[in-house]
């Protein structure tokens, strides 16, 4: 019996509960959605995680100042703030994984207890600079005045008895790594940083903590709670069955998921993910993840956004004006993925109304009102046109390798230059002008017929970026009844011609993006 094929297996970073989330975080968690929603529509075994960074002294802070249990804090958030917003944004995740569930915390003591087994932990003492934001272990060169370049504040003195793991002997066999592999660490500016990070010198990582207890015990030293960073960064693998036995539920599970394909990750965490974690797993003697890619910063007022500086902006301010598919659309297609990006209400607002209310809902609209008037609610009979279809191979071609290769912004302005030139086929052919004549009866009927397998092609293009609006244009168009479910049309299938079947019978529904009301943040 042949053993499953792997799953494409896709991570965002696990999100610090200290407070909601913003659209910082919904960003990076958006875009893995679309890219794990593509790679379904391509046919391919899926899985996506995602989750909650639970532990730590920047979590206990927050909620001691609430006058909460860490735990019970935790709770609350989870549910009322950071599993609501991923369902409010459509995320199909496959899991949620909490680093204070007994799978991961079990997982993790076995994991560190093996590091120590084969030589890989020591105890000593750290003291030096701790930015309880970041929570990291910083170096002279991460500080600016004393304060933390990131969040900007004075950073604590720690002198604690410590374990250290031996991160330092591993740098050969990073930097051999990224030599060999430069995909393993995007974009080439991460990889780049990362690369000179480890040829400045890696000192070995205090991986435990002694003054407060809100973590992971160490297994054989309970005075002491795992260092933060080594419990989170464990949780890509501990969710999959990390050190289970083969056979079992986990450890097969293990084996179909692991390593990860793509770690998506912001770059202020770039040094745990492409350094210390690869490190912790070629100590294991476990594979590395295919990818690690660092998108950039959201930036509101030329800052990192931010909730300690009150600069994070939560998604549902954005949604509840524009929906949250233009949401989903907005972000992928306005910046690059992985460089930084200003959000701009006012952009958003332009983009809003003239890429998705004219250019994409507005040929939708028109198309479903010339059927039901000029061919009784029924799509016509099946046509062909060369130059739509010709344009419609290069479209998906494009689509697929810059989705695929992370490039969010290239695939979708491929998308969109096809539904640019549907829109002037359309004003081309002028199908108002040749339904005045019945002699035109032919002709007419094969414009709206390459209209709707036009917008049957785009509805599919654009399903994993905004899944509910082109679930509602594929009953539109009649294709739920004749041609199934939306999601699992293929990707390799979205170019072939004809698909349509004639007498598909057209349903005017909603309009798809609605006159947005004058409205400012």
């Amino acid at each position: 019996m042949s053993s499953p094929k792997k799953s494409f297996y896709l991570t965002t970073p696990i999100y610090y509960v200290n407070d909601a989330p913003h659209i910082g975080h919904a960003y990076t968690t958006v875009a893995g959605d679309v890219l794990t929603r593509w790679h379904r529509q391509k046919g391919e075994s899926v899985w996506f995680l995602t989750g909650t960074d639970e532990h730590g002294q920047k979590v206990l802070n927050t909620a001691n100042s609430n006058n909460v249990k860490p735990q019970d804090w935790c709770d609350r958030l989870v549910e009322s703030a950071w599993k609501p917003t991923w369902q409010h944004l459509n995320i199909a995740n496959d899991d949620f994984i909490r680093t204070t569930e007994p799978r991961h915390m079990e997982r993790v003591q076995r994991f560190l207890s093996g590091l120590k087994d084969q030589g890989h932990i020591y105890s000593g003492k750290y003291e030096g600079p701790y930015c309880i934001g970041c929570e990291e272990f910083k170096l002279p060169g991460d500080l600016d005045e004393g304060k933390c370049k990131i969040h900007g504040r004075p950073v604590e003195m720690v002198s604690e008895e410590n374990w250290f793991f031996r991160l330092s002997a591993f740098v050969p066999q990073l930097l051999q790594h990224y030599k060999d592999h430069p995909e393993a660490c995007e974009p080439t500016s991460a990889r780049n940083e990362v690369i000179a990070f480890l040829e400045g010198g890696v000192q070995d990582l205090s991986i435990s903590r002694s003054t407060f207890d809100w973590g992971i015990p160490v297994p054989w030293d309970t005075k002491q709670v795992i260092y933060v960073w080594f419990d989170a960064l464990l949780n890509y693998a501990t969710a999959v069955g990390l050190g289970d036995a083969p056979g079992t539920e986990g450890g097969e599970k293990f084996a179909q998921t692991w390593p990860a394909d793509v770690q998506l990750v912001g770059k202020d965490i770039l040094r745990f993910h492409a350094v210390i974690w690869p490190a912790m797993l070629m100590a294991a003697g476990l594979p590395v993840p295919g990818k690690v890619f660092a998108h950039g910063w959201l930036l509101v007022g030329g800052e990192k956004m931010s909730k300690s500086k009150l600069t994070g902006i939560a998604p549902s301010d954005i949604t509840d004006h524009f929906g949250v598919d233009a949401f989903r659309y907005y972000f992928l297609r306005a910046i690059p993925f992985g460089t930084d990006g200003s959000f701009s209400w006012e952009d958003m607002s332009a983009r809003y109304t003239s890429e998705l209310a004219n250019d994409f809902g507005n040929l939708a609209s028109r198309l479903i009102a010339m059927i039901e008037k000029y061919c009784d609610g029924v799509i016509p009979a099946v046509a062909h046109d060369e130059a739509l279809s010709a344009a419609l191979i290069a479209t998906v071609a494009t689509a697929d390798s810059a989705i695929s290769a992370l490039d969010f912004q290239g695939g979708i302005n491929s998308i969109m230059e096809f539904c640019k030139r549907v829109n002037g086929y359309v004003t081309e052919q002028a199908p108002w002008v040749l339904a005045k004549d019945p002699a035109n009866k032919i002709a007419l009927d094969k414009v709206l017929y390459n209209t709707a397998e036009s917008i049957r092609a785009l509805a599919v293009l654009l399903h994993p970026i905004m899944p509910a609006t082109t679930q509602i244009l594929w009953q539109s168009i009649g294709a739920n009844e004749t041609m199934g479910d939306i999601s699992k049309q293929k990707v390799s299938d979205i170019a072939k011609w004809g698909q349509l079947p004639a007498g598909s019978k057209v349903i005017k529904g909603a309009v798809l993006f609605p006159r947005l009301e004058e409205k400012v943040l």
